[in-house]
């Protein structure tokens, strides 16, 4: 299950940050991601997500809180 906890981490492994050292509203791109990476973290995220999030959709919003409100599972009711 794709959670906030294992996005940020992930994206903090492919920058060689520790999680806390990435803010949730900073320019992943600014930060050192590129494009490649970002892409392979979004097809490593999708089958967990269940979500229909496109590469550009990354691009467009480069923040983690971005990503989560893209990517997050949706909740049943």
């Amino acid at each position: 299950m794709l959670t906030f906890d294992r996005l940020r981490g992930d994206v903090a492994e492919a920058l060689f940050l520790s999680p806390g050292d990435l803010d949730p509203d900073s320019d992943l791109f600014a930060a050192g991601l590129d494009s490649m990476r970002a892409l392979a973290l979004l097809e490593g995220w999708r089958p967990d997500s269940g979500r229909a999030v496109g590469f550009l959709d990354l691009l467009e919003q480069p923040t983690l809180a971005a990503w989560w409100r893209l990517l997050a599972p949706r909740q049943e009711h």
